[in-house]
């Protein structure tokens, strides 16, 4: 389901350029990403093996293992994501729900004006920012250490073995 991934692209990308100046599809664009961030969650528990949580999601000390290795320039390839990556996937999902919600309460009767919601909001949105940015160096820094292009098997859904 590579087009989970892709409309979540787009839908951040659109809330982004609509800001505030565009309101309403601003928020349209979050209630959709919101959505995706729900199907991608039951995804992860019932879809393919590569998008199972299990397959990828690791404990601390594998991740560390992981890192150091990384540092030393000995990773393991990985065919779907590696244990740094995993956890990359759970911070962008909560990080676009923590935002996506606060967004929606913004527009309730009850939460409308207080300014802890705006300051949730913006702060989950800018750690998202900083997220994405993460991500983006660390799909370029496998590509090039592991002399393949990721972004293209995100289109194809293949990847060699």
């Amino acid at each position: 389901m590579r087009w989970l991934h892709w409309g979540l692209v787009a839908s951040i990308a659109l809330t982004w350029i609509a800001g505030e100046a565009w309101l309403r599809t601003h928020e349209i664009a979050g209630y959709v990403a919101l959505g995706i961030v729900a199907v991608r969650l039951v995804w992860g528990f019932v879809g393919l093996v590569h998008a199972r949580f299990g397959d990828f999601v690791r404990r601390p000390a594998v991740i560390w293992r992981y890192a150091v290795d990384v540092v030393r320039a000995r990773e393991v390839r990985h065919l779907g994501h590696n244990p740094l990556g995993g956890w990359m996937v759970l911070a962008l999902l909560a990080s676009v729900a923590v935002t996506g919600f606060s967004g929606w309460l913004y527009t309730t009767d009850r939460f409308w004006g207080l300014a802890w919601v705006d300051l949730l909001h913006r702060a989950s949105a800018w750690t998202m920012v900083a997220l994405i940015v993460l991500h983006l160096g660390g799909v370029l820094f496998t590509s090039l250490r592991h002399r393949e292009n990721l972004v293209a098997s995100m289109f194809s859904g293949r990847k060699r073995r």
